[in-house]
C-alpha cells in the first residue's frame, strides 16, 4: 500500500520525521519503508492565497491578483479566466524555473511589467509547472493548502511504501495508517464527515437489493445520485490518486477509488440507466455464464462465483471488476452507488481463478467488516456531489440479512501475565508506557472497566482481525513496544527433553558422510514425473506418485517416491565442471503412496560417487570410482554407527547386474548399492563410464543402530591374539559368506579380508581369500592352545557349510 505523506497528513499530525515514522510502525509490526519524493526544480513556488482581486486600469481582461504566500503579500497581473478570490493557488516568484505555456521550451521567471503595471510573480497553470497540458486556467489547489508552504513539497509524491500481513486489512487505507500513527504519537484521529444533502424522493422509488446468496454477500447498499455531469476531477482529487499510484478516469469513479484508498473499502459506481426493472439482485454465477467485465474481456463463469445482476443479467462481478454492459460514460446523469460486504475467501478463489486480480478484490479478501461498508457508501456520495453536482435521493438501500450482535471481549491481567509473561501494561509503567486501556482507546476500541482486574472490549469497525482476547494483548504489547515489556526470569520446570531418534540419526549418518570426503546436496520434495521415469522409480509393480492439487510446473508436480532422480541430475550437473568428478550425497524424505491413507514419509540417505580417486587436475590417471568405494563408504558409515554390514549379491533395475549388492544389517535389508546400468548412465547424460551408487532406508536402519537404545560398552583390558589365514573357496561363494562364518565364533572379535587372488596356481574354479581374524576373550588372556583350537573349529565348520579349505 502506497500511503502520501501529504494525504496522511490530513488526518494526523506527523510528529515524528518520516524515517523515524516507518521504523516506529515496523517495530508496531506493520513493515513499513519511507520513499522520498522527487526533487522538483521549480525555485521559488509557493502555496499561496488569492486575498484580493481588482481590474486592471489599463485592460479588460487582465486583473490585479494580491496573494499572500504566508509571511509576504504581492500583487500580480493575471489573465486567467478561472481565478476568483479565496482561492488556494501556485505562486512563482521571479527566479523560478517554469515552463513558457506557449512555446513549451523552459524559461526563468524575471519581473516585468504589463500594461503599465508591475507583476511581481505569476500565478501558475498545470503546463508552466510542467504538470500537465492545461493552460486555459490557473492550477486550483485545494482548499486545505497550507500557505506558503513550498509547492514542491505539498505536490511531493514522498510515501510510505507499507507491506500489508494478511490478517492487517485495514492497513490498506489512508485512514487506517493514519490511525496507527495517532496510536503510536498519541494524537486522535478525526472521522471525515459523512453528511450530505438529500432529496425528499425516497431511493427505494429508484432501486430495490435483493440477496439470493446471504453466505457469500452479508450486506449490500445502494445509494443513488440524479443529474450528475460526468467529466474530469478537480485537480486535487486527481492529484491525490496519482501520488497513491492510480490513474483518474473521471469525476464519480475518481471518487469512489478515493474512497477505497480512504477507508479500505471498494465501491462500484452503475449507470442506473443500464439497470433494468430498478431492481439489484446479488446471486451466484450459472454453470457457463458467460460475462464481459469493464477491461473488455469475456470469462466463462461458475457457482459459487459471485455477480450482481439485474433481473435479467449480470451487471459486475462482485467485488473483482465491473461489466462493460453498466459502465460510467459522459452520457451518464443518474449514478447508483454500490457498497458492499462479500465473503473473502470466495472473492480470493474468483480473482485467482479467472487471473483477475484488482485493487477491489485484494481488499475484500482481507476480510471487511459490515460497518465499514455504510460508512464508505455515505463519504462517497458526500465526495460525487461535490465534484459531480447532482441530487441525492433519500436514505440508502441497505440490504443486510446477516447482521449480529458486537464482539465484546475481556482482557484480564492474569491473561496478559499467561501470555507475555507480566502484568505490568495492565496498568502501565510510568514514564514509559500507558495502561492498556489507553492503549485500547487509542486504537478506536470502545474500553469499560470489569472490575479491578479485567476490561471489557469491543474491537472498532474497521478491525477484521480481532475475535479472542490473545489479539488484544498483542495490540496493547505492540503499540507499548516489545522493548518496553519488562524482563521477567523464566519459572517453572523445563520441559522434558524430546527424544527424535531418526531425526538423529539422520544428522548422525551425514555428518559421516561429509568426514568420508563427500557433499551434501538438497532438492525438493516435488519432482517431475520424467526425471522419477529416468531414475525407473515409476513403472510397472511400482507406486504412482501422489500428484500436487496445483503444481507450479511440470518439474515440481510429484511427490517424489525416489531420491535418485535428482541425485542423478545434480551428479551431472557436477561432471560437467573440471575437474569432472564428483562424491555427493542427499538425506531426505520419499512418499510411497498407500491406499485410502497419507503416504508412507521415509528418511532415505543416497549417494553417488563419480570420476577419478584424485582431486587434482593433474591426476588424470588415478583409477576410476567403482562398487568398492560406494561398498567402503557404506561400511565406514555403518561401522561408526555401531555396526556390522554385510552385502549380498542382488538385482537393482538402476544398476548394473553382477555389481549391485545388497546392504544387510542383523538379516535386514537396510539398502543397495553397486555401479549404474550403463543405459542409466547415458539416460542422465553422465560424462562417465563408471558411477558408484549407494542407498540406505534410515527407518529400517534406527532400530538396529545401538547408541540410539543401548548404553556405552567399555573396551576389554585383555590382549588379543592376530591370525592370518588363507582359504580355497569356489569362485561361487561370496566373500561376505565366509566372513560372517569367521565372525561368528564367540572368540573372534573382528575379521578383516586383505587379499583375493584368481588366476595361475589356483585349481580351475577356485579363488584364495585371505582373511585376519582377531582373537579377544573376556575372561582372561588366550593361550596359542586355546587359539589354535578355534582356527581348528573354524575350518572345520568353513569346510562343511561353504566347502573352504586352508590353502597350502
Amino acid at each position: 500500500m502506497k500511503v502520501p505523506l501529504s494525504w496522511l497528513a490530513d488526518y494526523v499530525p506527523l510528529k515524528l520525521p518520516p524515517v523515524e515514522l516507518a521504523h516506529r510502525l515496523t517495530m508496531a509490526g506493520i513493515e513499513t519503508t519511507f520513499v522520498p519524493g522527487k526533487d522538483a526544480e521549480w525555485g521559488p513556488v509557493y502555496v499561496g492565497e488569492v486575498v484580493r482581486l481588482e481590474k486592471h486600469p489599463n485592460a479588460d481582461r487582465l486583473r490585479l491578483a494580491t496573494v499572500s504566500i504566508g509571511g509576504e503579500t504581492l500583487r500580480v497581473v493575471c489573465g486567467a479566466p478561472n481565478i476568483a478570490q479565496g482561492q488556494r493557488i501556485a505562486f512563482a516568484k521571479t527566479g523560478a524555473r517554469l515552463t513558457d505555456s506557449h512555446t513549451g521550451t523552459p524559461m526563468t521567471l524575471g519581473a516585468a511589467k504589463i500594461r503599465g503595471v508591475e507583476s511581481q510573480g505569476m500565478v501558475c497553470s498545470e503546463r508552466e509547472l510542467g504538470l500537465g497540458n492545461d493552460h486555459d486556467g490557473i492550477l486550483v489547489l485545494p482548499p486545505n493548502a497550507p500557505i506558503g508552504t513550498p509547492l514542491a513539497d505539498y505536490l511531493s509524491d514522498a510515501h510510505l511504501d507499507i507491506e500489508v500481513t494478511t490478517n492487517r486489512g485495514d492497513c490498506l487505507s489512508v485512514l487506517g495508517v493514519a490511525r496507527e500513527v495517532g496510536a503510536i504519537t498519541g494524537v486522535p484521529v478525526p472521522e471525515p464527515s459523512l453528511d450530505y444533502p438529500e432529496g425528499t424522493e425516497p431511493v427505494s422509488s429508484a432501486v430495490r437489493v435483493q440477496i439470493d446468496a446471504p453466505d457469500l454477500c452479508s450486506r449490500y447498499l445502494a445509494a443513488v445520485i440524479k443529474g450528475v455531469k460526468v467529466g474530469p476531477s478537480p485537480e486535487w482529487l486527481q492529484q491525490r490518486l496519482k501520488q497513491a499510484g492510480l490513474r483518474p478516469i473521471n469525476n464519480v469513479v475518481d471518487a469512489t477509488n478515493y474512497v477505497m484508498l480512504e477507508y479500505g473499502q471498494p465501491l462500484h459506481a452503475f449507470d442506473l440507466r443500464q439497470v433494468r426493472r430498478d431492481t439489484i439482485v446479488v446471486r451466484q454465477a450459472r454453470p457457463g455464464e458467460r460475462f464481459t467485465t469493464l477491461d473488455g474481456v469475456e470469462h466463462t463463469l461458475q457457482p459459487p462465483m459471485l455477480l450482481i445482476a439485474d433481473p435479467e443479467r449480470a451487471i459486475a462481478l462482485a467485488g473483482v471488476m465491473g461489466g462493460a454492459n453498466s459502465e460510467m460514460t459522459e452520457a451518464t446523469t443518474d449514478v447508483l452507488l454500490e457498497s458492499a460486504t462479500f465473503n473473502g475467501i470466495n472473492i480470493r478463489r474468483t480473482a485467482q481463478q479467472l487471473k483477475l486480480r484488482t485493487e477491489a478484490s485484494t481488499r475484500f479478501e482481507k476480510g471487511l467488516q459490515s460497518e465499514l461498508a455504510g460508512r464508505a457508501v455515505r463519504r462517497a456520495a458526500r465526495l460525487i456531489l461535490r465534484t459531480a453536482g447532482g441530487a441525492a435521493m433519500r436514505g440508502i438501500a441497505d440490504a443486510f440479512p446477516a447482521a449480529g450482535p458486537a464482539n465484546r471481549l475481556r482482557l484480564s491481567r492474569s491473561g496478559m501475565t499467561r501470555l507475555i509473561g507480566t502484568a505490568a501494561l495492565f496498568d502501565g509503567i510510568p514514564g514509559r508506557a500507558p495502561g492498556a486501556g489507553e492503549v485500547l482507546r487509542a486504537l478506536g476500541f470502545a474500553v469499560q472497566q470489569a472490575g479491578h482486574d479485567a476490561l471489557t472490549v469491543t474491537p472498532p469497525y474497521w478491525r477484521s482481525d480481532i475475535a479472542i482476547e490473545e489479539d488484544v494483548i498483542e495490540e496493547v504489547a505492540r503499540i507499548v513496544g516489545y522493548d518496553n515489556v519488562p524482563a521477567e526470569p523464566l519459572a517453572g520446570r523445563m520441559p522434558a527433553t524430546l527424544t527424535q531418534p531418526l531425526r538423529e540419526l539422520r544428522e548422525r549418518v551425514k555428518d559421516l558422510l561429509v568426514d568420508a570426503g563427500m557433499q551434501e546436496t538438497i532438492s525438493y520434495s516435488l519432482i517431475g514425473h520424467r526425471t522419477l521415469e529416468q531414475a525407473l522409480a515409476v513403472g510397472p509393480g511400482k507406486p504412482e506418485p501422489l500428484r500436487a492439487a496445483n503444481p507450479l510446473s511440470r518439474e515440481q508436480e510429484y511427490l517424489r517416491t525416489s531420491l535418485r532422480g535428482n541425485l542423478l541430475r545434480t551428479l551431472a550437473a557436477a561432471l560437467r565442471v573440471p575437474p569432472g568428478g564428483a562424491r555427493i550425497f542427499e538425506a531426505g524424505r520419499v512418499y510411497i503412496p498407500r491406499a485410502e491413507d497419507l503416504p508412507d514419509e521415509r528418511e532415505i540417505v543416497a549417494g553417488a560417487l563419480a570420476g577419478t580417486r584424485g582431486d587434482s587436475l593433474w591426476e588424470k590417471g588415478a583409477d576410476p570410482f567403482d562398487f568398492h568405494d560406494a561398498k567402503g563408504v557404506v561400511e565406514s558409515v555403518l561401522a561408526r554407527l555401531g555396526l556390522d554390514a554385510a552385502f549380498e549379491r542382488a538385482e537393482d533395475d538402476l544398476l548394473h547386474p553382477g555389481r549391485t549388492a545388497r546392504i544387510t544389517v542383523d538379516g535386514e535389508a537396510v539398502g543397495v548399492l553397486g555401479e549404474l546400468h550403463p543405459l542409466v548412465t547415458r539416460t542422465f547424460d553422465l560424462t562417465v563410464a563408471k558411477v558408484a551408487f549407494f542407498e540406505i532406508d534410515l527407518n529400517t536402519l534406527q532400530p538396529r543402530v545401538p547408541w540410539l537404545t543401548t548404553a556405552f560398552k567399555p573396551f576389554s583390558r585383555l590382549p588379543s591374539a592376530d591370525r592370518d589365514v588363507a582359504l580355497l573357496v569356489d569362485e561361487s561363494v561370496p566373500a561376505g559368506r565366509v566372513q560372517r562364518f569367521l565372525e561368528d565364533h564367540p572368540l573372534v572379535r573382528r575379521v578383516a579380508l586383505f587379499d583375493r587372488f584368481v588366476g595361475k596356481g589356483l585349481p580351475a574354479g577356485k579363488l584364495s581369500l585371505a582373511y585376519r581374524l582377531e582373537f579377544q576373550s573376556g575372561a582372561g588372556t588366550l593361550s596359542a592352545e586355546q587359539v589354535n583350537e578355534a582356527m581348528s573349529s573354524l575350518l572345520q565348520r568353513l569346510q562343511a557349510e561353504t566347502g573352504a579349505t586352508l590353502r597350502a
